[in-house]
């Protein structure tokens, strides 16, 4: 059997531009890469008719993050929620849960605001233009 490595953290978004807008400048990832894929074979690697897939990796402390945008779109969008089964969200560490709060633009949207756990861990989590949960997290000591 062959050994499985972790390659990226992907979702799909809408508007790709917006999404490398948030993720470079509001939450600090570097982009990596930008480039696009179509053609038969990888449309039938998606399972998508015609698909055109324009991708953006980017780098969050070694973890490359997919954000990609497809052609043709499928607007099936349910809310995420961290309690839906098949939900996912990315985790991302800082160490001022709260100074990073404080800084958040206005048109950031938060769930709460900072909280602690039972573990002493504080989270917060934001949505990304496209509604993706994104948790930021100070560890516990």
């Amino acid at each position: 059997m062959t050994d499985l490595r972790a390659h990226h953290v992907g979702t799909t978004v809408s508007n790709l531009d917006r999404a490398v807008e948030f993720y470079r400048d509001v939450l600090g990832l570097s982009v990596l890469d930008r480039f696009t894929v179509s053609g038969e074979q990888f449309s039938t690697a998606v399972g998508v008719d015609g698909a055109t897939g324009r991708f953006a990796h980017l780098d969050a402390d070694g973890i490359r993050v997919e954000l990609v945008e497809y052609d043709p779109e499928r607007e099936s969008r349910e809310e995420a929620a961290v309690n839906r089964v098949g939900a996912k969200h990315l985790g991302l560490t800082v160490d001022d849960v709260d100074g990073f709060y404080e800084s958040l633009p206005d048109d950031v949207g938060t769930l709460s605001g900072p909280q602690t756990t039972d573990t002493g861990s504080r989270i917060l989590f934001v949505r990304d233009p496209e509604g993706n949960l994104i948790e930021i997290i100070e560890p516990s000591a």
